[in-house]
């Protein structure tokens, strides 16, 4: 059970470049922080993943810079505030699973028949051994709805048609990020690249997308690296099955489901 204690990244679901370059591309106006078509581009790539509810499999290979692992999981969605995951292989840790209702988090494992609930103090801890924290799956709002956006760039890198966003926080608003850089192509509006910063401005991770294709009627990046900017190891997911829609309800996300083996 050691490899799934919550342990702190002290350095560490979505950001972009240091400086960009000033080439193609001059910073936009204060007023693009409130221009309709950024925030349309943004809102969109922020729902690629949802639906109204979800259900999908993935695999998450983690590497740190003492051991590894790889994780295949069943995952469920209601939009952004419910949320369930199923650990159902390696063996040894099949039903092993985290659910989020709101703001809350529980962990159940199965080998202990032992249910958790996070306290807020373990919100920065590793989820699953992984470079995701407890905090990427409890964050609620949008990005449009927390950060002031601005388009950064605007034109060619390496041969493809982008756009580049800073994303700076708005006064209050409950993130843990002093700014967010995402790159975005703009044949298809997937995201690229992304990149977060902590509050002193230094970069914490870079998020990396690729293997565009369809999955449950949708084009979306079906491989996901993220990597902390000490350099130490990685974590790349891929989705292996996603359906959008399926019509679950509420009452699914219980803490009885938690606890199911199935």
């Amino acid at each position: 059970m050691s490899c799934l204690h919550y342990k702190r990244i002290d350095v560490f679901l979505f950001a972009m470049t240091v400086l960009l370059p000033a080439a193609a591309g001059l910073p936009a106006p204060a007023a693009a922080q409130t221009d309709p078509r950024v925030l349309e581009i943004i809102d969109g790539v922020d729902r690629l993943m949802r639906g109204e509810s979800s259900s999908g499999r993935m695999r998450m290979e983690i590497d740190t810079e003492n051991w590894s692992r790889t994780l295949e999981m069943r995952i469920w969605s209601l939009g952004t505030e419910h949320s369930l995951v199923r650990v159902e292989s390696p063996a040894r840790e099949a039903g092993t699973a985290t659910l989020k209702v709101e703001n809350e988090i529980w962990n159940y494992f199965p080998r202990a028949d032992r249910t958790m609930k996070l306290p807020p103090s373990m919100m920065l801890g590793s989820w699953m051994g992984s470079h995701f924290t407890n905090d990427d799956l409890i964050k609620e709002s949008r990005i449009i709805e927390d950060y002031d956006i601005v388009i950064s760039f605007e034109g060619d890198r390496d041969g493809e048609e982008v756009w580049e966003f800073t994303m700076t926080p708005k006064p209050e608003a409950p993130v843990i990020w002093g700014r967010i850089e995402q790159r975005i192509r703009k044949r298809d509006r997937m995201p690229i690249r992304a990149r977060y910063y902590d509050e002193d401005g230094a970069l914490s991770r870079t998020f990396t997308f690729s293997e565009f294709g369809p999955l449950g009627g949708r084009t979306v990046p079906a491989r996901i690296v993220i990597e902390p900017a000490d350099g130490e190891g990685r974590t790349v997911v891929t989705y292996l099955e996603l359906e959008f829609d399926v019509g679950l309800g509420e009452d699914f996300f219980s803490l009885r489901n938690l606890r199911a083996r199935r």
